[in-house]
This record gives C-alpha cells, sequence and structure tokens, in this order.
C-alpha cells in the first residue's frame, strides 16, 4: 500500500547522525572551557500532587513549554515522538478527532457510546470524547503522558494511560505575548496571550486567542463540485480562552476558565489504494488528493467552563475542587468509498455534553503522604449518520439498466452515562529506604442507551439544508435498543519502592483499571451491553540521575488485556453487511520496555533519547459460526496502531552571543510498522522516520524570539488511518493485489496520511 524502504529510513538516520556530529563539532569550537551543566529538575502532576519527577514511581513522559516551543510542537499528536510506546494522530475524515494508543491499548472507532482507552485531561478536567481532542497548543505549561493503567486516581477509562494538558497559572504581572507564524501551504498562525491584574497580588484575568490557518496539502479532484472549497487537508481553526484567578490570602486560590474553539476545516477525504470498480477515475497521483460525491464543509465546535478551587489548610494539608461543563457540536461529512458516485457516503453528527465534579483532600505527614478524593461524572453523547448507498450505480455497471432510488441506512441514538466515585491513595516510608504505595478506587457506573435503526429506499442526510436545497422529509424511526445497565468496579494499586540514593530509585507496581461497560451504538437488535474491558499490569522501573547530567528511567512492563469489547460482523455474513454486533470477544497480552535518556554535555550541547519496545498479542478471540459453534480466531487479529518498536534521538545546541540567544535542536523519529484494524487488516505502515530540525533566536532583553522549524524533512509519507471494505479474492487469497468489492459494491481500501515535509518561521513579541 505505502511502502516506505530501508533505504530512506537509513539515509535519514545518517542525516540524524552527521547533525548531531555538526552540532558536538560546533561546541568543541565554540567553548574554550566546557563547564558541566546539570539536569533541570521536572515537576509533574502524575499523581495529583506537585513532585518530582525522579520521585515519581510511574512511567510518566514531561514536555515542558520551552521544550515544546523551541521543538515547534503545535498540536498534541507531535508528543507522541517523545514518549515511547505512545500513538496520538489525528482520526480518518477530521483534522480534530484523535486516535490515542498507549502500551497498545486505546480505541479506534470515534462513534458515540464508545468509551475511550486513553484519557484526555486538561487541567485536572476529563474530556469523555475523541472529537476535537486534538487540542492546539495555546498558553500551556506542560504535556503530561502517563503511560500504563491510571484506574485508583484518575478511574475509568484510562486503561493505556493518561494524557494531562496543563496550562499556567497566572504570576499576577501585567504581561503581553503576540506570536505569528507563516509557512508552507500558505500557513497563517496568529497567537495572543497576556495577563492583567484587576487588584494587585489578588485578582487577575487572563486571555488567550489562536486563528490557525493553512491550504490544504491536496486537493478534491471531483468536477462537479459546485460552489464547493476543494482544498484537502487545509485548516481553518480559532482558539479562545479566558481565565479569571483570585487570591484573596495566602492560602485560597480560585480560578473560572472558559475556553471555545471552532474548527471549519474540510473534511479530510481518503486516498483511494485500489481503483474503482464502478467509477473511471483513476488512483490520485498524491496521497492527499481525493475523490468525494459529498459536500466538502466540516465543523467542530468544543465549548467549556471549569471552576477550581485550592484552599490550603495547613502546610500539610489542603482541598481542592474542580468543576467542569463542557459540549461538543460536530456535523461532518465522511466519504467511505471516495468516488464522484455516492457509493458508500456517510453524513453524520455527533453532539455530547458532560458535567464533572471532583473533591480532593490531599494530606502529607511525617513519612507519608495521602491523596483522596470523590468524582462525579454525568455525560449525555448522541448523533446520527446516514450510510447512503447508491445501489443503482452498481447496477448500472453491470448492465442492468434499471433506475433504482438510493438506499440509506440511518442510525441514531444516544449513549447517556453517569459514574461515582471514591478513591485513596498513599505512601508510607518503611524504612530510611524503602516505601510502599497502596491506592484504590471504586467506580459506580450507570449508562443508558437508545439505538434507532431504519432503511430507506431514498437519499437522507441529517439535518435539511445539508446540501442546498435538501429538505429533510419526516419518517417513523426505528427504535431497536431501548436499555440501561449498572456496572461497579475495585480497582487496586500497590507498588513498592526503594531509594538506594538521593540519585538512584527503584520499584515495582501491580495497578488494575477498566474502560466502562457500553451498548452497541450500531445495534440491529435489541442485544446486551458488552461489559467493561479490564487490565492488569505490572511494572518494574528505575529512575536515576548520573553526575548531575545523565538521567535515565528505565520501565518494563507487563500487561494483560481480557474481556476486550470488539464490533464484527453477523455470524456467516461478510464485508458487504451493515449489521454488526457488539460484544467482549477475547484477550490479549503485552509486554514490553520503556528507555528515557538525558545527557547534559555542556552548558552548551545536551542530548535526549527515548525508546519503546512491545511484543504484543491477542491470545484468544472467541466467535461463532452460523450454527452457533464457538471457535477461535486470535489467528486473523493483531494488536492496530502499536509499532514493536519506537525510538527518539534528539540533540539541541545553545550559543550564547552579545546579539542574542540562538538555540539549535534536531530529531530523528522512528515508528515500526503497525497494521490499522485489529481483525484481518489489509492497511499495513510500512517502518519510517521523520527527521525534523528547528533553529530559535531570542533577544538580549527577553522581549523577541524568532523560530524556524523544518518538519519531515525527508518528506515521507506514512499513513495514520483508513477504511478497508474489501475482502481477498476467495479463489487466490494470497495475492493480496486482488480483492472481492465489499460494502456498496466497490473496491472501498482508503488510507490517511500524516503531513508531509513543512517549514514555518514564527516570530514572537513578550512583555
Amino acid at each position: 500500500m505505502n511502502t516506505l524502504t530501508l533505504r530512506r529510513s537509513s539515509l535519514a538516520l545518517a542525516i540524524g547522525a552527521a547533525l548531531t556530529s555538526a552540532l558536538a563539532s560546533s561546541t568543541a569550537f565554540a567553548e574554550e572551557a566546557v563547564k558541566k551543566a546539570e539536569l533541570e529538575r521536572i515537576e509533574v502532576t502524575a499523581r495529583k500532587t506537585v513532585e518530582n519527577l525522579q520521585e515519581v514511581p510511574v512511567a510518566v513522559t514531561s514536555i515542558g513549554e520551552a521544550q515544546l516551543q523551541e521543538n515547534g510542537i503545535s498540536v498534541m499528536t507531535e508528543v507522541q515522538q517523545f514518549s515511547p510506546n505512545t500513538t496520538l494522530q489525528a482520526s480518518r475524515g477530521t483534522n480534530s478527532t484523535i486516535t490515542a494508543f498507549i502500551r497498545g491499548v486505546g480505541q479506534q472507532d470515534p462513534l458515540w457510546g464508545y468509551e475511550p482507552g486513553v484519557g484526555i485531561y486538561i487541567d485536572d478536567v476529563y474530556v469523555a470524547r475523541p472529537q476535537g481532542a486534538v487540542l492546539d497548543l495555546l498558553d500551556v505549561q506542560q504535556i503530561e503522558v502517563l503511560r500504563g493503567p491510571q484506574g485508583t486516581l484518575y478511574g475509568k477509562n484510562t486503561i493505556g494511560g493518561a494524557i494531562k494538558y496543563v496550562t499556567k497559572e497566572m504570576t499576577g504581572d501585567t504581561t503581553f505575548n503576540v506570536e505569528g507564524t507563516v509557512g508552507s501551504y500558505n500557513q497563517r498562525d496568529l497567537k495572543i496571550t497576556g495577563q492583567i491584574p484587576l487588584i494587585d497580588e489578588q485578582l487577575y484575568v487572563g486571555y488567550g486567542f489562536a486563528t490557525l490557518n493553512r491550504d490544504g496539502f491536496g486537493d478534491f479532484i471531483t468536477s462537479d463540485l459546485d460552489n464547493q472549497d476543494r482544498e484537502n487537508y487545509n485548516k481553518e481553526l480559532t482558539a479562545a480562552r479566558v481565565t479569571l484567578e483570585y487570591r484573596p490570602t495566602d492560602n485560597l486560590f480560585f480560578r473560572l476558565g472558559w475556553d471555545k474553539t471552532d474548527d471549519d476545516s474540510n473534511s479530510k477525504g481518503g486516498y483511494r489504494l485500489l481503483p474503482s470498480e464502478l467509477t473511471d477515475a483513476p488512483v490520485p497521483d498524491s496521497v492527499y488528493d481525493s475523490y468525494t460525491s459529498m459536500p466538502t464543509w466540516n465543523k467542530v465546535e468544543l465549548e467549556g467552563l471549569s471552576f477550581t478551587a485550592r484552599w490550603d489548610v495547613s502546610d500539610s494539608t489542603s482541598i481542592k475542587y474542580v468543576g467542569a461543563q463542557r459540549e461538543s457540536y460536530s456535523p461532518t461529512n465522511i466519504d467511505f468509498d471516495n468516488t464522484s458516485l455516492r457509493i458508500f457516503d456517510v453524513p453524520a453528527i455527533y453532539d455530547d455534553e458532560q458535567d464533572t465534579h471532583e473533591l480532593q483532600l490531599n494530606h502529607q505527614g511525617d513519612g507519608y503522604k495521602v491523596v483522596s478524593g470523590l468524582y462525579y461524572y454525568d455525560g449525555e453523547s448522541c448523533g446520527v449518520f446516514d450510510a447512503i448507498l447508491e445501489v443503482g450505480a452498481q447496477l448500472d455497471k453491470l448492465g442492468v439498466g434499471v433506475p433504482l432510488p438510493s438506499f440509506t441506512r440511518e442510525i441514531s441514538g444516544c449513549s447517556n452515562s453517569s459514574s461515582k466515585a471514591a478513591y485513596i491513595q498513599g505512601s508510607v516510608d518503611l524504612s530510611e529506604k524503602w516505601s510502599m504505595t497502596l491506592g484504590a478506587r471504586y467506580t459506580k457506573d450507570k449508562k443508558e442507551a437508545y439505538v434507532n435503526n431504519t432503511a430507506l429506499l431514498a437519499t437522507i442526510y441529517p439535518e435539511s439544508g445539508w446540501i442546498p436545497g435538501y429538505e429533510r422529509p419526516d419518517f417513523e424511526e426505528n427504535r431497536v435498543l431501548d436499555d440501561e445497565q449498572d456496572w461497579s468496579r475495585f480497582t487496586p494499586r500497590v507498588g513498592v519502592e526503594y531509594q538506594h540514593s538521593n540519585d538512584l530509585m527503584f520499584f515495582a507496581s501491580y495497578a488494575q483499571g477498566f474502560k466502562s461497560g457500553t451498548f452497541n451504538p450500531r445495534a440491529a437488535t435489541a442485544e446486551p451491553a458488552a461489559n467493561p474491558e479490564i487490565v492488569d499490569s505490572f511494572e518494574l522501573g528505575m529512575k536515576s540521575e548520573w553526575n548531575d547530567n545523565l538521567r535515565a528511567n528505565v520501565t518494563l512492563f507487563s500487561l494483560d488485556h481480557d474481556d476486550r469489547q470488539y464490533i464484527s460482523v453477523l455470524p456467516g455474513e461478510d464485508s458487504t453487511v451493515l449489521n454488526q454486533r457488539l460484544g467482549n470477544i477475547g484477550k490479549s497480552s503485552a509486554n514490553g520496555v520503556e528507555v528515557e535518556l538525558n545527557y547534559v554535555a555542556t552548558d552548551a550541547l545536551s542530548f535526549d533519547a527515548s525508546l519503546g519496545y512491545i511484543d504484543s498479542d491477542f491470545e484468544e478471540v472467541i466467535d461463532y459460526d452460523s450454527a452457533g459453534v464457538a471457535f477461535d480466531k486470535s489467528d486473523r487479529f493483531t494488536i492496530s496502531n502499536t509499532p514493536e518498536l519506537t525510538f527518539n534521538l534528539g540533540a539541541t545546541y545553545r550559543l550564547y552571543t552579545d546579539h542574542g540567544d540562538w538555540v539549535f535542536n534536531g530529531n530523528y523519529y522512528y515508528r515500526g510498522d503497525y497494521v490499522l484494524f485489529e481483525e484481518d487488516s489489509l492497511l499495513t505502515q510500512d517502518s519510517y522516520g521523520l527527521l525534523n530540525f528547528s533553529a530559535n533566536w531570542y533577544s538580549t532583553d527577553g522581549n523577541w524570539r524568532v523560530g524556524v522549524h523544518a518538519k519531515n524533512l525527508t518528506d515521507e509519507e506514512y499513513m495514520i488511518g483508513g477504511y478497508q471494505f474489501v475482502t481477498p479474492d476467495p479463489s487466490d487469497p494470497s495475492d493480496v493485489s486482488k480483492y472481492t468489492p465489499g460494502l456498496g459494491g466497490d473496491n472501498t481500501l482508503i488510507g490517511y496520511y500524516g503531513d508531509p515535509r513543512t517549514i514555518s518561521l514564527t516570530v514572537g513579541y513578550s512583555f
């Protein structure tokens, strides 16, 4: 499909090595007296308190504001390069929906009702849905990636891990920052942030605004797109934040925050990897070009309101409350077949609301510390999609010549959830060197769901006006499922730590997490809900610093993933069937290692590296044949979106002059091959590497900064998503070039791709 040769990857690696060598030579030339610098102290909030990274017995990667800025990282998905065994990618069909996997655990399908396997948090507020979760970074302090189940402190749906987006608290000073960026594909970005004290040392208001725009990497090349924007993979987004902080006394803190994002980028069109059976259009020349029979517009609207109150009762005890309300609305056009005919078109709407409340009590005593809390979540996730199948096109191709109306399968419904939880986690010193961590969380979930499943001999869109002049008809919806289910779960954590010295700690832990049970949002009958997924994880790790300039953190892990939820077709049917069932079908396991290294060679030169290796497999997948007899088909399943090997090599060189400070950095990021689908995947991305380089200048007065950022210098093409609605030809299944058309009667094998080579220039001013 998309083969990247070893030669190109080796070339990229050689360039990276040459870059590192050049930086080292420059350092030797520039520095007459070499002074050894010390490692930067990194503070994280992985255990809901501020702690030194090296004291936290959790596999966590933290990327601070300076590193994000100097590497030109503008969206959350780029963070995957710096965290081992992590996949963060923009999902198929849209720029704003995230596909997140950590250690082979995640959720690929973004349909309402499904629960994520990796939790996304914005300032301690859980974001339940993947729509809009590809966050553009604005006024960020750091991004933290917590790997492994976080079921004790963060609750359900963090069985793979958690991503934390932490914004900056205000200083109380008047500040103003403006940043403009121009770049490849007519990139035009503007970000403005700042703060103003309303009452000195007590009341402050902060603000942020961004407008992010870019032309498409490719085009919709269908000829009959009248009055439609033809750009594919473009960007048109605005975001705003307003924050009010109040500190009436030294031990009281209040924050009220509002944020809104409008993403009007076009729907993403996929690249046809096979010629169409029903049209004469060839496979496009560029992987960023596409055909479509649908409108190209798309929309993602996000809005959130949050309130935080913190009371430092004493030097050892604090109470914190975090409450939030978030909602999102996303009408979208997904052309599954990517042709100029309505062979398999899916206009859809996602509509979500959520309210969360969390009350924390943290206490630190002589030789122990405790984090505890109560949590409540109430959410409503609704949607509708119309699967439009132009059956007449297939008959015409076969020469039948009988005009028939289109066929539309409409599925709509809601999945309403409430969740209550209580948790406590404590660490106690057993001796001068030994300590133990014990944690537990009890969660009570309730889910109510209904599904309407209707078949119509017409072309139906979710709303009137979806295309010019379209009026949605009235018809009786067919409710096939209306049910509710309760689940409860106790998730423990047990760990032991050995502090060999101030700079060396070993830890071992066991943790359990669960992903909530759910009803099938595509149900055709009143089928029962799928039970929660369970992950049991064991870790053995080391946190170390050597000679004040080398940090080496290593984690070995093993996990068992049971009761995996999976959508499969009904017994005896194939990929041409829309009816699907959801069930707990099997289990998988994974073993791996994660290594993170930081080496500060001199005041000027530093290196960083990370490596992730994972061996993951399905051990059992139970299905039933047409006679109702169970059989194991685990040999047809592969863990998706999970390369066996990932690594990143980076170098940073700092040059201090009378005319300002320079920061040069480069990194080479490698991902091994991976499949896009669990069952009988026909889409495999071969291994590839991304080579990036940045140069930054800071004025001597600290007000001005300029950055040049080059991404994917070797212009690699790599798939990050796709659709497969074909099956191998039964007459010769070993020949991967022969397929039997699937749903819609066409060869629908589609790929979506990551960004090509881009170069940008950023100029910023602050006071």
